[in-house]
């Protein structure tokens, strides 16, 4: 069985996470959506809330060989003991290249056996950032382009207690 690992922060998940995790989920056996437990990024929603988002969203998707999980420590240690072969990386832009290109060279050197997979964010969205819609919902912005309603109405729970 070929798997893959979706990590990152999905604070929150958006449309453009779920256009990687369909993608991604199509060329493997099984997808793990693993959500890290992250210190240096201070996320809006706890981990707890950002696993339940993830699993309420992907659902609705309706893909029979994906799973949510959380990780912390070394991305490629969890991989390892989750049986996985790949990393998926979204790419939204030439940044985000050079920072994920970095990761794939530590993470190759501190275990070669898995591999990393970049994908570009579709066309429709290549501009979505987590930080960017949670911004423009704090400057009471739409953001139903960027975020599902039930993320939405999460997000502007959060935001505006």
């Amino acid at each position: 069985m070929k798997i893959a690992i979706y990590p990152g922060t999905f604070d929150p998940v958006t449309f453009g996470h779920l256009d990687i995790i369909k993608r991604a989920s199509s060329l493997f056996d099984h997808l793990i959506v693993a959500a890290a437990k992250d210190n240096y990024k201070n996320p809006l929603f706890s981990l707890d809330e950002r696993l339940e988002l993830i699993q309420e969203e992907t659902k609705v998707l309706g893909l029979t060989n994906i799973s949510v999980e959380k990780f912390e420590g070394l991305l490629v240690e969890y991989a390892s003991k989750r049986n996985a072969i790949v990393i998926i990386r979204g790419l939204r832009a030439v940044s985000d290249f050079e920072y994920e290109f970095q990761m794939f060279g530590m993470n190759s050197k501190l275990d070669s056996e898995i591999q990393t997979i970049f994908l570009p964010a579709s066309e429709t969205n290549h501009f979505i950032a987590s930080k960017l819609v949670k911004e423009v919902a704090r400057l009471g912005g739409d953001i139903s382009k960027f975020a599902s309603p039930n993320v939405a109405q999460k997000l502007l729970k959060k935001i505006k207690p």
